[in-house]
């Protein structure tokens, strides 16, 4: 794996969660599982686990909880030592409520007046932030935190892009989100504010609806509330975001097929830009693409993230660089996530291989 540093920029919460599938209402008062959530850190999380050498760039209230974070980072092998403290702002929170069979899962979010949504980018220190940073990623939930959020997001972006690190957007939209600008509907916002980010980069992640969000792009023939999906209509997608962001060279797109909360498919694809070419996985025996089946999810929380962790490693090591190997590294990756809870990927990186090499028994390591 390549020593050069994979940096991530955006907001952390505490995720707060009832215990087992109970709902909100079955636990207050009571006892809630508190742990770290966001999509940013999750990334970092991950690729820190996977042996990627990984920096996570935000700002935070100067007190124990945020420390606490901190810390955490670090003992996962993090590079938390360019995080902001500041006295302005806190640190946001968000409830997750697992769902279970026919009952989605739920989010409750606390973070107006996070210290990310309230700093503007002259409050950050871009140079020593990047200081031997090779790759930046981003995604969609920051800017859509604050018109400040965005402008530190757009600004960092701009600023890494002038300094030769290429940069990654998962744009990872979240419709409670988007609604700082109340002249524009979520969608044009986050269409807005998503270009200028999503032209400077040199891959572009999302899941199967995120395209259309945030950029009116859709797949033909895909019902997404039915579970539906038809997986060609995802080249188009793919084409079509390439034309519309010259830089990239990679669009990733994961393919979530959902049966119910406990059960989903999991697949994804990687379209090379200058082949014009893409690549899915998993893959039958037939060379078809044949998705995950995920009958018992542990814990969805982090899917994306895990993905964009497990594809960013894999185009980053040498040995998994190809399309080919990437995408299957990511989906890989992102399926074992499925099994772990709380938001980030405890995985290694002999684990994804093992499952990209079949094996799927689950049996004792002894």
């Amino acid at each position: 794996m390549s020593d050069k540093v994979i940096a991530a920029f955006g907001e952390v919460m505490i995720r707060l969660c009832p215990p087992g599938k109970k709902r909100f209402a079955q636990v207050f008062p009571g006892e809630l599982e508190a742990t770290f959530g966001g999509g940013e850190a999750n990334v970092s999380a991950a690729l820190a686990l996977l042996g990627a050498s990984s920096r996570y760039l935000t700002a935070l209230p100067d007190n124990a909880v945020a420390r606490t974070f901190g810390n955490f980072m670090a003992g996962v092998g993090v590079d938390a030592s360019r995080i902001l403290y500041t006295k302005t702002g806190r640190m946001g929170v968000y409830y997750a409520e697992m769902g279970s069979n026919m009952r989605g899962s739920n989010v409750v979010y606390d973070r107006d007046g996070s210290s990310v949504a309230l700093l503007t980018p002259d409050k950050y220190d871009f140079a020593a932030m990047l200081d031997g940073v090779s790759h930046l990623h981003l995604t969609g939930i920051t800017p859509s935190l604050s018109k400040a959020a965005f402008e530190t997001t757009l600004a960092l972006a701009q600023y890494a892009d002038a300094h030769g690190i290429t940069i990654s957007v998962d744009l990872n939209y979240r419709k409670k989100l988007w609604n700082w600008d109340p002249s524009l509907t979520k969608n044009q916002l986050a269409e807005k504010c998503m270009k200028p980010i999503a032209s400077l980069a040199t891959a572009i992640i999302g899941n199967e609806e995120d395209a259309q969000d945030v950029f009116g792009i859709s797949a033909a023939n895909t019902s997404i509330e039915q579970g539906k999906l038809a997986i060609d209509g995802y080249r188009e997608v793919a084409s079509n975001l390439s034309a519309a962001f010259p830089k990239a060279k990679y669009i990733a797109i994961t393919l979530r097929e959902s049966i119910s909360a406990d059960h989903n498919n999991w697949g994804g694809m990687l379209y090379d830009t200058a082949s014009q070419t893409a690549h899915f996985a998993p893959l039958d025996a037939d060379g078809s693409y044949a998705p995950y089946p995920i009958p018992n999810i542990v814990d969805r929380f982090g899917g994306g993230d895990s993905f964009c962790a497990g594809l960013l490693y894999a185009l980053h090591d040498p040995e998994l660089a190809s399309p080919e190997l990437a995408i299957r590294f990511a989906v890989a990756a992102s399926a074992i996530k499925h099994t772990i809870p709380g938001d980030i990927n405890f995985t290694s990186r002999a684990e994804v291989l093992n499952l990209m090499k079949g094996s799927t028994s689950g049996r004792v390591q002894r």
